[in-house]
């Protein structure tokens, strides 16, 4: 099994969140235990990146919470690995 960063784990909760969720919804998008989404909601709403419906116990991606998942996107595109360059176009 791979192991998670807390930003890939924080990225896969505000997706999950995206148009409004349940915890369990969440949890189960997400894949994670009870007490791990306790800890990162409790994280993300504290960061401002969600919003919690109190009445509604419903959880939101805030504006804040989109801008955090395109920065990630953005930095995962940069370690991908892209095909080596042709050999025969380079100058030396």
């Amino acid at each position: 099994m791979k192991y998670r960063s807390r930003t890939e784990l924080a990225s896969n909760i505000l997706e999950a969140a995206n148009g409004g969720a349940t915890k369990t919804k969440i949890m189960y998008k997400a894949f994670l235990s009870y007490a791990q989404l306790k800890e990162y909601l409790a994280m993300l709403i504290q960061n401002g990146l969600m919003s919690h419906d109190v009445e509604g116990e419903m959880y939101r991606t805030t504006s804040n919470g989109f801008k955090f998942l395109e920065s990630s996107r953005q930095m995962a595109g940069l370690l991908t690995p892209r095909a080596p360059e042709d050999r025969m176009t380079r100058h030396v």
